[in-house]
C-alpha cells in the first residue's frame, strides 16, 4: 500500500510526513477524542481518518473518547438539569443510565463505524463487553456515580493492538456490584497510557494548546515549567487537571503527552507527522 493512496489531501505534505514514519511505526500512541470536535461532522470524520491512517502505517493506535456534547443533548431532551462540581458532572441514578447509554450505544459504536469506513479494524471496548475498567466506588459522594479508574486491564488492549486492531474505549467503569460509573475521559486516557507504557498520549482540546502569559502558544514544556506556570496562575481552570494528567503519565513512563488543538482538521497527523506539530508537547525534565 502506497502512502499516497491513504494520505488525506488536507493533511501534512507527504514528503514531510515521511520523515516521521519510522519514529512512530510500531510505537504505542493513545488518542483521547473529545470536546467540541465531537459535535462537528467534518472534524469527527477527520479524526476517524487520522486514527485509521495511523493504524495502516503501523502505529499501535488506541482511542479513548468522551461524550460531553452528546450527553448534554440527551439530558436536555429529557429536561434533566446538569450540575457540575470542579468540572465534573454530578451523576445520579437517572443521569448515569443516560450517560452509559450515550457513551456505549451511541458515541462508541458510531466512532468504531467511522474508523472502519476508512479501512481500519476498530473494535468497541467498554466495561460491559469486556472487563476493561474497574472502579472502587464514588470519588466523592457529592458527585454521585463518578469515579476514578482503580484497575485497567491492559492485557486486553495489548492483545488487540498486537493484532493490528484499534481498541475504541468508552470512559465508563464498573464496581464489584456491576454498577456503572462515569469517569473523566482524560483521566482514563492517562491511566491507560501509563498501563500500556505508551510512547505518546494526545489529548484533544478546544484550544490551541498551553499558552504563556501573553497568550502565545508554548510548543514544548517540561514538568517543572508546567508546575511553575500553574503556581503563577498562567495555567488555570480546566487546563490544570489536563496538565496534572500529563505530569502523572510522564512520571509513570509515558515518553511525552501532547495537548492538541482538536479544532484543526487532521490535528493528529499534524502533531505526529509534521515539523510544526499541533499543540503543546509536555516532557520530563
Amino acid at each position: 500500500m502506497k502512502l499516497s493512496e491513504i494520505w488525506p489531501k488536507d493533511a501534512p505534505p507527504i514528503d514531510e510526513a515521511k520523515k516521521f514514519l519510522e519514529k512512530y511505526r510500531y510505537k504505542k500512541i493513545v488518542l483521547k477524542y473529545g470536546g467540541q470536535v465531537m459535535a462537528s461532522l467534518q472534524l469527527s470524520k477527520a479524526f476517524a481518518e487520522d486514527a485509521a491512517v495511523c493504524n495502516k502505517i503501523g502505529v499501535n493506535t488506541v482511542v479513548i473518547h468522551g461524550g460531553g456534547p452528546q450527553i448534554q443533548q440527551r439530558l436536555n431532551q429529557n429536561k434533566i438539569e446538569s450540575k457540575f462540581i470542579s468540572g465534573l458532572r454530578v451523576t445520579d441514578n437517572k443521569i448515569i443510565a443516560i450517560v452509559e447509554d450515550v457513551l456505549l450505544n451511541e458515541v462508541n459504536l458510531d466512532l468504531v463505524d467511522s474508523i472502519k469506513k476508512y479501512g481500519a479494524n476498530s473494535i468497541s471496548i467498554n466495561a460491559r463487553n469486556s472487563d476493561i475498567i474497574r472502579v472502587n466506588g464514588s470519588k466523592d459522594k457529592k458527585l454521585g456515580f463518578v469515579a476514578d479508574p482503580d484497575q485497567i486491564n491492559e492485557n486486553i488492549i495489548n492483545e488487540l493492538i498486537s493484532k493490528k486492531k484499534i481498541p475504541v474505549i468508552a470512559p465508563i467503569g464498573i464496581d464489584k456490584m456491576e454498577q456503572a460509573y462515569n469517569i473523566n475521559a482524560d483521566t482514563v486516557a492517562g491511566k491507560i497510557s501509563e498501563k500500556i507504557k505508551a510512547d505518546r498520549l494526545l489529548l484533544m482540546t478546544d484550544v490551541p494548546g498551553v499558552n504563556d502569559k501573553n497568550g502565545k502558544l508554548i510548543e514544548k514544556l517540561t514538568i517543572s515549567e508546567a508546575n511553575i506556570l500553574i503556581s503563577k496562575g498562567v495555567i488555570t481552570g480546566g487546563m490544570i487537571p489536563k496538565i496534572l494528567t500529563c505530569i502523572s503519565c510522564i512520571k509513570e513512563g509515558v515518553s511525552g503527552v501532547v495537548i492538541i488543538d482538536g479544532r484543526k482538521p487532521h490535528a493528529v497527523l499534524y502533531e505526529l507527522f509534521s515539523e510544526a506539530g499541533a499543540g503543546t508537547l509536555i516532557v520530563n525534565d
